[in-house]
């Protein structure tokens, strides 16, 4: 059987560029004893993967030069020797930037038939909102009456950290990239208040104007420029969520941003700390079973940005870069 994939080329320096990526077809042998094959339907196009390709070990180990690309997938069942597993289940991994994924049942959980789209399980009930959920309601511990600031906010983790705010009683201000998702995070998501960073001169002032009384929450995708634009606007006893830093992974050490604000650390009692998700692997499916009853009721909504086919996948990470997504990124294969 053919298997057509998209591997590393070249070790990413600065920003990434489509030929840092390759296209190739390779022969995939069918399963073997305790194997299962899946045909991907989805796969997903993260710029948290920035770092993996570097050749530089993060939390994660790098990808190696002819490795295929990482990412979360979604798929079927094609051909099964793994008692866990029946042909024709819909299954959800992380095989990659690949037509078949080869699995021993590891890290592989069935998806129930149901009215969510097989997309979402890799979307907003996969990494991005469990991010979303654990950042806010475990490092945030945001409360009832709360401000939760959110940049990024139209993009898959930060949509989903408003919407859970507002759910759990917090007022949600959200920073993005564009009149068209401002009105999006308004009129869509229900957020209080949103921020067009494009079109504001000063984002500090923005965002004191949005948030009087201070931000008791900051949920940051961004990186060290805007939080410490942020640290004198906390309140006190504030918590800053490191969830993600795009501006800052094609940067080296020397390049970025440092925090001058730190004194707000002492002065406002704040508190920050980063996440990495699979450390609340054993509470998945709590945190699964609260997003697909918030989905079900319409508390939660989401958008995805698809691309279609392997070729495209290149192209539409670099474009994760320079704000050309609306949503969660995806590859239709």
């Amino acid at each position: 059987m053919r298997n057509r994939r998209v591997i590393l080329a070249a070790h990413v320096t600065g920003e990434p560029r489509e030929d840092n990526f390759a296209i190739e077809t390779v022969d995939r042998a069918p399963p073997g004893e305790g194997e299962v094959l899946v045909r991907n339907a989805f796969v997903s196009v993260d710029p948290g993967m920035r770092g993996r390709l570097s050749g530089e070990t993060s939390y994660a180990p790098p990808v190696p030069l002819g490795a295929v690309v990482g990412s979360a997938s979604v798929g079927r069942v094609i051909a099964s020797r793994h008692a866990g597993f029946a042909v024709g289940e819909a299954v959800a991994g992380a095989s990659g930037w690949q037509e078949l994924g080869l699995s021993d049942g590891r890290g592989l959980r069935r998806i129930p038939e149901g009215p969510i789209p097989l997309s979402a399980h890799i979307g907003v009930l996969g990494v991005p909102g469990l991010t979303a959920y654990f950042g806010l309601l475990d490092i945030g511990a945001t409360k009832p009456g709360e401000t939760v600031l959110v940049s990024t906010a139209a993009g898959a983790v930060g949509s989903a950290a408003g919407q859970i705010a507002r759910i759990h009683g917090a007022r949600a201000v959200g920073i993005a990239g564009g009149e068209a998702k401002r009105r999006w995070l308004l009129d869509d998501l229900g957020f209080d208040a949103a921020i067009d960073r494009l079109a504001e001169p000063d984002i500090a002032a923005a965002v004191a104007r949005e948030c009087p009384d201070g931000v008791d929450v900051f949920f940051d995708n961004v990186g060290n420029s805007l939080v410490d634009r942020m640290l004198p606007l906390m309140r006190l006893h504030g918590r800053i969520v490191i969830s993600g830093q795009t501006a800052d992974y094609n940067l080296t050490a020397d390049e970025r941003t440092g925090l001058k604000n730190t004194r707000a650390f002492i002065t406002h009692r704040l508190k920050m700390q980063g996440l990495v998700v699979f450390d609340y692997a054993a509470d998945f499916p709590r945190a699964r079973a609260d997003l697909t009853g918030w989905i079900l009721d319409g508390r939660l909504k989401y958008r995805e940005d698809i691309v279609e086919g392997l070729e495209a996948l290149p192209g539409a990470f670099v474009d994760l870069f320079h704000g050309r997504n609306f949503g969660r990124k995806l590859g239709r294969l």
